[in-house]
């Protein structure tokens, strides 16, 4: 395979035809890494809470900042790519990564954690869309390049439930552990990735780099506000200043794209009802995600008393759960419209979540009360999930297949974001309202802890709220079956490397 011509008019064709290979190892193990990670921080939220005396919306930015940086800076970071190099662009990003990984691990307060893990973020925001794009540069046309698609992304899968296991464990010695072992993996990805991957390059274009930093810094301070409001007040100047810069932020970048050559995010893309309404359900749904998984952490560590290893054992049903809906959605979208796909899990999501919210307070037993529920809501969320992924590439060319899926990849990071922040602000309003507090659990007393359990009772019914506001939106969503398989057909002539 021959370098991308300098003018980077052209992706390179891929010439490997062995998949199981060390390019699909070192590109695959980016993708785990960034799951596994995910997933562990969520589960260590708890330890890490109470080590730094942190709370609960101190806590809820050890998420968000990674999240925020990673869904803001994606679309620039797959441009980064085109432009410099995208090998280049992907070991400076995993050893980026690699590197803030170790500074979140070496943490020596709140402030130095938190700002590692926005620094995740961007790295993360650089190798992920270049991790991809690789994938279609490295592998030939065909079964080939479909194959070590598939090995990808069942990464994500496989990234969720190790991460739980693995998370649990390491937790168990040190929160510090679950940051510290991206180390060796990020060694290991980075020195491959410079020995097996070829460089590429795509169509240079300018970089919208103010687009990408309004857009960012307007989601930043829009969390910021939401998330001190409920400690602060809501007329602090610290929480009005932070809504006011954040609409200034926000207005600034509609008026940046609106005259920028190459937008970031080009404004034609939302000329589709239908595909408007299946963004804004995936933003929902992550939202549903993000919550379910901090707040059903914190509540069997915080509430129930479980070890971080048993919290995340009790959590693997949830992947059972979400891969049998997503196997039987994904065949009943090429029969059924998507939308009635989604309204069916999003009542299925609806009722686990509202039945969850019973459960704090009543402090019941693993097996049925929660064991049980775990499975219903990942069933829920597969069989939403799967047709709104569907549907937001169902009826393109596959052109436009690049473009879109990695908006919904934005769509789906800032989604848990912010729904995180808003659903903390709620639970840390009801939690301080019911005469408890926010700091470490083990400092509170029975009463504290029980108005703290409410809190998160409220959390799993904000879920509840947000699935029915879901499904609402998706009524708009008017994609056939025909549409779905129109998406599905580009997607595969897209891997197969069937696009000029």
């Amino acid at each position: 395979m021959s370098d991308a011509n300098r003018g980077g008019q052209q992706m390179p064709t891929g010439t490997e035809t062995k998949v199981f290979g060390l390019p699909i190892f070192v590109l695959g193990g980016m993708q785990l890494l960034l799951v596994l990670d995910g997933t562990v921080a969520a589960l260590a939220l708890p330890r890490i809470r109470d080590s730094l005396h942190l709370n609960e919306s101190g806590g809820n930015w050890i998420i968000t900042a990674y999240v925020l940086a990673f869904g803001g800076l994606m679309l620039l970071g797959g441009r980064l790519g085109d432009t410099f190099g995208r090998r280049r662009m992907f070991v400076l990003g995993v050893s980026m990564f690699t590197v803030t990984s170790l500074l979140c691990g070496l943490a020596w307060d709140p402030y130095s954690l938190i700002a590692g893990r926005a620094l995740q973020g961007v790295a993360a925001a650089i190798a992920a869309p270049t991790a991809m794009a690789l994938v279609a540069t490295t592998y030939a046309p065909g079964k080939p390049r479909s194959q070590a698609f598939a090995i990808y992304a069942a990464m994500t899968g496989i990234g969720s439930v190790a991460g739980l296991i693995a998370g649990g464990v390491l937790t168990e010695f040190s929160w510090r552990l679950v940051f510290l072992i991206n180390v060796p993996i990020g060694v290991f990805v980075a020195v491959g990735g410079l020995k097996c991957l070829r460089e590429s390059q795509g169509e240079r274009m300018s970089l919208d780099v103010a687009g990408a930093v309004s857009a960012t810094l307007g989601s930043v301070l829009l969390v910021l506000a939401i998330n001190e409001g409920p400690s602060r007040g809501w007329g602090d100047p610290v929480v009005i200043a932070s809504f006011v810069l954040a609409l200034i932020a926000f207005v600034a970048f509609v008026v940046v794209e609106r005259g920028a050559k190459n937008p970031i995010l080009p404004f034609s893309l939302f000329r589709n009802v239908s595909r408007v309404a299946a963004l804004v359900a995936i933003l929902f749904s992550s939202a549903i995600m993000m919550c379910m998984a901090v707040y059903i952490a914190q509540y069997l560590q915080g509430i129930a008393g479980y070890s971080p290893l048993q919290s995340g054992l009790s959590v693997v049903p949830f992947a059972f759960g979400l891969g049998v809906a997503a196997a039987i959605a994904s065949k009943l979208a090429l029969m059924v419209a998507p939308r009635w796909l989604v309204i069916v899990g999003g009542l299925i999501l609806f009722a686990g979540c509202l039945y969850a919210s019973t459960v704090p307070e009543s402090r019941a037993s693993y097996f049925p009360a929660i064991g049980i529920t775990v499975v219903v809501i990942g069933f829920g969320v597969g069989f939403a999930v799967i047709p709104l992924t569907l549907s937001a590439v169902a009826g393109v060319s596959p052109r436009e297949i690049g473009p879109l899926t990695a908006l919904a990849q934005v769509a789906q990071e800032l989604g848990g974001a912010v729904g995180l922040v808003i659903v903390g602000a709620v639970v840390t309003s009801r939690t301080l309202a019911r005469g408890g507090t926010t700091g470490p659990v083990d400092e509170m007393n029975s009463d504290q802890i029980s108005a703290l359990a409410d809190g998160y009772g409220l959390a799993f019914l904000c879920c509840a709220i947000i699935a029915i506001i879901a499904g609402v939106v998706v009524l708009f969503m008017r994609f056939t079956p025909a549409d779905v398989a129109e998406g599905q057909a580009a997607q595969e002539a897209a891997n197969a490397g069937e696009v000029d």
